[in-house]
């Protein structure tokens, strides 16, 4: 598959330092992207925008900020917009997992609420940060990393699930609320990415049948590139979904979009 030519776009991705935030601010600049990383540890950050441009040639910014803090955020923002001009695309990839497999009632309630807070708060800090001029321009596209996790709850990872379901919701609502101003939300799932997080996570041991990280550069090429607006307020999964034909269909009804299932042909209240 031939990769999209992004030039003159300028991206911002979130946890870009380290996983799939790495692979993405690397795609995404090879071709063609200006790339504003976003990620807490500003040392490592900045060699890894270092290593980005070095790599592909493309400008890049290394703009530290835990993606909860609002005050960070504005900052940073700001700083890449002065350096780039403007935020074509923002990609909410950052975001904690829960530290143990525990059922719920066993989770510490502050870490429990810290996995959900990164996920939820963290994505829309950064939609309240750069959104308002996308709305400006009349242009602009969102890609929120999502998880099958978002669909269908894990007994042991109960505030990633509860987190990755927040964060459908946030692009459906922003999918409607920006489409009359020019601005898509899409939901991205990965699969199943070998990454330091994947490897910290107890039911992965011994798994070897991971997801290319390339599947998801590819997808979020597309977003980037136009190729998938038709499916903007949606979920697309990088390890299910074949990109040419996503990019030939147009969805209906509410056809990857979280709902409620009813529990009969005639269920009033599913059907709402």
């Amino acid at each position: 598959m031939a990769d999209q030519d992004l030039t003159g776009q300028v991206a911002l991705v979130t946890g870009a330092s380290t996983g799939i935030g790495r692979h993405l601010a690397t795609g995404l600049a090879a071709r063609g992207a200006a790339v504003a990383g976003m990620a807490r540890g500003a040392e490592r950050l900045a060699a890894a925008m270092a290593e980005v441009a070095e790599v592909t040639g493309a400008r890049t910014l290394a703009v530290p900020a835990d993606v909860t803090d609002r005050a960070a955020v504005g900052a940073a923002v700001a700083r890449a917009v002065e350096e780039f001009g403007r935020i074509d695309l923002l990609v909410n990839n950052a975001g904690l997992i829960d530290p143990v497999e525990v059922p719920i009632w066993e989770a510490d309630p502050d870490e429990w609420w810290r996995v959900v807070d990164s996920h939820v708060h963290g994505a829309h800090v950064l939609v309240s940060a750069v959104v308002p001029d996308m709305v400006r321009r009349g242009s602009g596209r969102v890609v929120n990393l999502g998880s099958g996790m978002g669909v269908r709850a894990h007994v042991d990872y109960s505030a990633y699930s509860v987190g990755k379901t927040g964060l459908m919701r946030i692009t459906e609502a922003l999918a409607a609320a920006g489409a009359e101003h020019g601005v898509r939300a899409f939901d991205i799932a990965p699969g199943v990415i070998e990454t330091d997080m994947t490897h910290s996570m107890a039911m992965w041991d011994g798994f070897t049948d991971w997801t290319p990280p390339e599947r998801v550069v590819a997808m979020v090429g597309a977003v980037a590139a136009g190729e998938l607006d038709a499916w903007t307020g949606r979920l697309l999964s990088a390890m299910a979904d074949d990109l040419d034909t996503m990019r030939a269909t147009t969805p209906e009804g509410v056809g990857r979009q979280l709902r409620l299932r009813p529990y009969t042909e005639g269920d009033a209240f599913a059907n709402r």
